[in-house]
């Protein structure tokens, strides 16, 4: 009778344990830069947010994008920073979800991606770059970055009838840092980069930064989101929402040190935000793919309209979406 008691009493305990809440949360921090400088920026609102939440918080960091998406995927990391297109990785494929966005420094309601190159480069225009491709080594983005993939893969390839892959001479994939220091020592022709890591590389190369000049720049991206899992705690979603939210908002000595912490990494304060905010990349994404479609000339013609039909479709549901939002 004692050992069915005990029995009993143990699996209790196991069950309550299995659905108690996690008092550990791994951040996911996106590779645009080095790890060394990313834990040093993020570092002081990562503490704050432990002290502030009571869970214990620890940075994690991978070699690219795609390693915190699967680091999400199998809950080795609970909530990140993301760009918009690696949400949409997320969400699609880590039961991600949007619940924060960033603001910026100065007041900007976005960031922009830039192809840069040397001031000495012989490219002094982004028409002798469409036009000389063969004779240039390029420096891509991350495939997941909105940045530096996403955005200048439609509004500067697509809409030239470029593909990279092709066009260049070689190519070689890099970090928005990466790329700055590539270009500054010659080690390729043109990269893509963006602002928010070029205003950071001025102030912490600046005889570096003087060797850059910019050849391109995006329309607007809209600033980045804060993803985490879906299926974490209620309390735990409450509790870093509301840190979030909060973070260097108001008068006090304390706010305005946190807002220098956000600064530091050119963001100003959180806003609230949703997968919504993911919409209109979605439709970046399929324009991009509407665009390849139609381009190609042997692919056979009932299986390219069939195509294109969903492509619509897909277009036809966001756009409803946006409608909604009005």
């Amino acid at each position: 009778m004692l050992r069915k008691l005990l029995t009993a009493a143990f699996a209790v305990l196991a069950c309550a344990s299995a659905h108690a809440e996690p008092q550990e949360i791994n951040f996911g921090i996106i590779s645009t830069e080095s790890a060394s400088s990313l834990r040093a920026d993020w570092q002081p609102i990562l503490e704050d947010m432990e002290k502030k939440t009571g869970y214990k918080v620890k940075a994690f960091f991978a070699n690219d994008y795609a390693g915190i998406i699967e680091g999400m995927r199998f809950n080795k990391v609970q909530m990140a920073w993301f760009g918009n297109k690696s949400a949409m990785e997320a969400v699609d494929r880590a039961n991600g979800e949007v619940f924060a966005q960033m603001t910026y420094a100065d007041g900007s309601p976005g960031y922009w991606s830039l192809l840069i190159t040397h001031k000495d480069s012989s490219f002094k225009t982004l028409d002798d770059v469409l036009k000389r491709g063969k004779e240039i080594a390029y420096g891509a983005g991350d495939p997941q970055s909105t940045s530096g993939t996403l955005v200048p893969g439609y509004y500067l390839y697509a809409a030239n009838g470029i593909d990279p892959k092709t066009h260049y001479k070689s190519m070689r994939v890099g970090n928005h840092e990466s790329n700055l220091m590539a270009i500054a020592a010659k080690q390729v022709d043109v990269a893509i980069t963006n602002t928010e890591t070029w205003e950071k590389f001025q102030k912490r190369e600046p005889e570096k930064a003087a060797t850059i000049r910019i050849l391109w720049k995006s329309p607007l991206i809209a600033a980045d989101p804060l993803v985490w899992r879906n299926d974490i705690p209620a309390e735990m979603k409450t509790k870093v929402k509301a840190f979030f939210l909060g973070y260097g908002r108001g008068d006090t000595a304390d706010a305005k040190r946190e807002l220098a912490n956000v600064n530091k990494l050119t963001f100003g304060v959180f806003n609230d935000s949703t997968n919504k905010q993911l919409v209109p990349f979605r439709q970046l994404e399929l324009f991009k793919e509407k665009a390849k479609v139609e381009a190609d000339d042997k692919m056979d013609a009932e299986a390219k309209q069939a195509k294109l039909n969903e492509i619509n479709k897909k277009l036809a549901d966001l756009n409803g979406q946006v409608a909604s939002t009005k």
